[in-house]
């Protein structure tokens, strides 16, 4: 599974660590991902979503509902 946030869409960054001697070595910073159960009261169904914690905060602050429809006119299967 890909490490994207189906709501922000947010992904890993790239980059390179760079050690005491300055030797660089790729990289990447991954999003924070949580698998999380939401209640959808309008279908009377728990759906799955994988989700950053931007993500849970943008649910929070919208309703799941809101954010669902919008997932959907995306194209998104829920």
């Amino acid at each position: 599974m890909s490490a994207v946030c189906q709501v922000t869409g947010r992904k890993p960054g790239y980059g390179k660590q760079v050690s005491h001697s300055h030797r660089r070595s790729s990289r990447r910073w991954e999003p924070n991902l949580q698998t999380r159960r939401y209640w959808l009261a309008s279908e009377g169904r728990w759906i799955r979503l994988r989700v950053s914690v931007k993500g849970m905060r943008t649910i929070d602050r919208h309703g799941i509902e809101a954010v669902v429809a919008r997932l959907r006119a995306r194209g998104e299967r829920i």
